[in-house]
């Protein structure tokens, strides 16, 4: 059962630093000039679980701010993710 905890600590804490490491890919192709590949993946690491840190890095780089679709989106979805976390914790004994 500890297992299973460890394994859900680690997942939740690598899909969120996948998600840092691609805002932060995203503005430096941004400042480079280059094309940054649209907000697809962005939206599939936040919906995977690493909403916060995609809210978090957004502001804490200061990379788009005004789009309102990610600013309205982000905390929704960071709101599901903790509530998926929090019912993964919960009911992890449902899988023994």
């Amino acid at each position: 059962m500890t297992f299973l905890y460890v394994l859900l600590t680690v997942y939740i804490i690598a899909v969120n630093f996948y998600g840092y490491r691609f805002v932060k890919l995203q503005r430096d192709n941004a400042d480079a000039g280059e094309p940054t590949g649209g907000d697809g993946k962005l939206f599939l690491a936040a919906f995977l679980g690493g909403a916060i840190a995609v809210y978090a890095s957004m502001f804490a780089m200061r990379y788009r701010l005004t789009s309102l679709l990610l600013m309205v989106a982000m905390p929704l979805l960071a709101v599901f993710n903790v509530w998926c976390f929090y019912m993964g914790y919960r009911s992890i004994w449902l899988f023994l």
